[in-house]
């Protein structure tokens, strides 16, 4: 009974915690959704002015942990005069990391669809951008719904790191309760399972937009 007295306890803290965290996974998936589509398609695009400065970033993302990019943005910038408050640091930080893997998923899709549309569409009259919005990218998200949904899986994970700046995620909120209660064990596994809960969840969405995308398109 002791255990469910605990659980009861920390139910509404931890609860409020999830809220957080889905705050955070959604607004940063939307942030590193839209930021993947502009790194990408500066990725493919042929002017090595948009190229260069995309390639560095991607590589310096991936290249450097998402803890690191949480301080630098939150206790680093505002030493340069730019200040953000621990919700915004924590959702720009997850956004730029999101949007560098989104953007190598969306532009394996992209470079996945053959060359001989491109060549149809311009023979249609279609400029580079009307091809690229129009006749590829449509294509595309088909092949890269996939991977980026494990992108956007792992970033429900990845909440639990912006704790680290006073955010009260789940993970923030279960060590409160932890420093009033003394039962780490307990506390701990109930958000691991809170987050697989969660992650879950998505993954189901994720099955039924796959299963919506291969459907044939009725015109």
């Amino acid at each position: 009974m002791e255990l469910l007295d605990l659980l009861q306890l920390a139910a509404p803290v931890m609860l409020k915690g999830v809220a957080y965290t889905l705050l955070f996974a959604v607004a940063s998936m939307i942030g590193g959704l839209a930021l993947g589509f502009l790194i990408a398609v500066a990725r493919i695009v042929p002017w090595p002015w948009l190229n260069r400065p995309a390639v560095t970033y991607v590589s310096l993302i991936r290249g450097t942990p998402l803890l690191v990019q949480i301080f630098v943005i939150y206790y680093g910038l505002p030493s340069i005069g730019v200040e953000f408050s621990a919700t915004s640091a924590g959702i720009l930080a997850l956004s730029l990391n999101a949007g560098a893997y989104l953007s190598e998923s969306i532009r394996g899709a992209i470079q996945g669809v053959s060359r001989g549309q491109w060549s149809a569409s311009f023979s249609l009259g279609l400029t580079y951008a009307q091809t690229l919005r129009f006749v590829v990218i449509p294509q595309a998200l088909r092949v890269a719904v996939p991977s980026m949904s494990n992108t956007l899986i792992s970033l429900i994970k990845d909440t639990s790191l912006v704790s680290v700046i006073t955010v009260t995620e789940l993970m923030l909120a279960t060590k409160e309760v932890i420093a009033t209660t003394f039962r780490p064990l307990p506390l701990y596994i109930a958000a691991a399972l809170v987050y697989w809960g969660l992650s879950l969840c998505f993954e189901a969405v994720q099955m039924r937009m796959e299963k919506k995308l291969q459907q044939p398109h009725h015109h």
